[in-house]
């Protein structure tokens, strides 16, 4: 890629996080879900609906309906945990001159996300901002669950590593303590894992087995507590060995488990490499080369389009276009064209679903597009993937304007 077109790259990289940042605090950080339909006020009216088949059948079909008619069921626009954490990494990401109050963004998103903590709850822990049904049970709007208490804990880890404050520090550790205390799980000497989507939940769910350790070995590395290592090791090693030969994932081990998407995998494999990081081990980073070979390999299109299944050429998911762009960047050592292809994908979303209202599109299909605005989903992550983007080709190009050491010893 010539100097002229990363210029133009990165000009339309600039414009549009900021269109993009704009959008997000015009609505206050609120927004719409792809999984709020129980949020509904009108279908909370209809007993008859309140049983677990209508509430998966809902779920879905708003999910997948190509007109938002969330409005019109009154379901209202909430922020969301998950969402708030997603934002503080991005703006931490920021330079100063992108955003001019990055440290008010920041702080102002630490303090949503205290008060988002999960009511009644003993540690810092967080939850979604609607009831969602799983196969068995509702899980109630703001109960703590494994994935949303990670996230929130890695973004307070990455604004405590930046600005020092002890606050970030203490809720992410309490956060590894109710992952330790109340989530682990073993069964035998070589099955473990952390209950998901609630507490009792013996589920066996890779990304959130592989993200909770991760967050266990960068608190150790913070604290120096060792009784986090074990946990974080040992399921570690549990979803490591249900890799395939082919470095694949399913995304867990149940009967209706067992399929291969993007941004799971993206999950795994950045996970991996932080275990490995602040766990000082290198044992799981074949597994790791491995996993990103097969992402490498299976997830792009040839017009950079980002796949949300390894064997299928639609749909295209704003959150695996997200994921895509953040783990390309996680492993650019590992190929020297993970730069250009996460800027292909990032150009590839911004021709077919890029709104110029300031926000990016859920899906597109093969016979259209599903033009909902999804806050967590879509708004939040792709401001990370693209501020992320933006850090790493700005310090590329101030790389590239320093002189050699040879050049150095000649003047």
């Amino acid at each position: 890629m010539n100097n002229k077109s990363g210029l133009q790259i990165e000009r339309e990289l600039s414009n549009a996080l900021q269109k993009l940042l704009a959008y997000c605090r015009k609505n206050d950080w609120a927004g719409y879900d792809p999984y709020d339909a129980l949020n509904s006020k009108v279908l909370n009216a209809f007993p008859i609906l309140d049983s677990r088949i209508p509430r998966i059948a809902i779920t879905q079909a708003l999910k997948l309906s190509p007109v938002n008619v969330r409005v019109l069921l009154r379901i209202p626009k909430t922020q969301n945990s998950k969402a708030l954490a997603i934002f503080l990494s991005s703006f931490l990401n920021l330079p100063v001159e992108q955003a001019s109050e990055r440290d008010s963004l920041i702080r102002e998103m630490i303090g949503l996300i205290a008060a988002k903590k999960s009511p009644g709850a003993s540690y810092w822990c967080w939850g979604y901002s609607f009831p969602w049904q799983t196969r068995f049970e509702v899980v109630p709007a703001e109960a703590p669950n494994l994935v949303c208490t990670t996230f929130v804990a890695l973004a307070l880890l990455d604004a405590y590593e930046q600005i020092g404050d002890p606050k970030c520090l203490e809720m992410a550790v309490s956060a590894a303590d109710y992952i330790v205390n109340d989530l682990y799980w073993t069964e035998g000497s070589e099955v473990a894992g952390f209950s998901y989507p609630q507490p009792g939940v013996r589920s066996r769910t890779h990304n959130a087995n592989l993200l909770a350790a991760a967050l266990l070995c960068r608190v150790y590395r913070h604290t120096g507590n060792a009784r986090l290592l074990k946990p974080a090791l040992t399921v570690s090693r549990y979803s490591v060995s249900k890799q395939r030969a082919d470095g694949s994932w399913d995304y867990g081990d149940a009967p209706s488990q067992r399929w291969i998407d993007n941004f799971h995998t993206g999950y795994n494999l950045r996970a991996l490499q932080a275990i490995g990081r602040y766990a000082g081990t290198s044992e799981f980073d074949a597994g790791m080369r491995r996993g990103f070979g097969f992402y490498r390999t299976h997830f792009f299109r040839e017009d950079g389009a980002a796949r949300y299944f390894h064997n299928k050429a639609y749909p295209i998911d704003i959150h695996s276009v997200a994921e895509s762009i953040l783990t390309l960047l996680a492993f650019r050592d590992l190929d020297p064209g993970n730069l250009a292809l996460a800027q292909s994908v990032f150009r590839w979303a911004m021709n077919h679903m890029w709104d110029e209202q300031g926000f990016f599109y859920y899906r597109v299909l093969r016979f259209g597009t599903i033009r909902t605005s999804y806050m967590r989903w879509s708004q939040a992550w792709m401001l990370l993937a693209m501020s992320a983007l933006q850090r790493e080709m700005r310090a590329k190009a101030s790389t590239a304007k320093q002189p050699s050491p040879v050049a150095m010893v000649q003047a």
